[in-house]
């Protein structure tokens, strides 16, 4: 709640981070959510979240220390490869 009343944001074309830099977190905290506008269905929802996670992986280890933040999905993206490119853009802006 807190990234979202007191954070900073970093958008890319298909994907939104909110963030904040917390001294006690040692390690990235991110999360993905995906709103009901962008898939009406759970099942798509979570799929699309868990493709993000996926994508992360490979890059949770360029993220500074202590930021904490959610990627929200502005549209649908229907490959690891593609949120991997738009995380690779945000982190790019940091």
């Amino acid at each position: 709640e807190a990234v979202f009343r007191n954070g900073r944001f970093v958008s890319s074309p298909n994907l939104t981070l909110r963030f904040l830099f917390i001294k006690e977190s040692l390690s990235p905290r991110i999360s993905f959510i995906v709103p009901k506008t962008i898939a009406k269905r759970a099942t798509t929802r979570n799929s699309l979240r868990r493709l993000g996670y996926s994508a992360l992986g490979k890059h949770l280890s360029q993220f500074p220390v202590g930021i904490v933040g959610a990627f929200v999905f502005k549209k649908a993206i229907d490959s690891v490869a593609e949120v991997g490119k738009e995380i690779k853009t945000i982190l790019n802006k940091l």
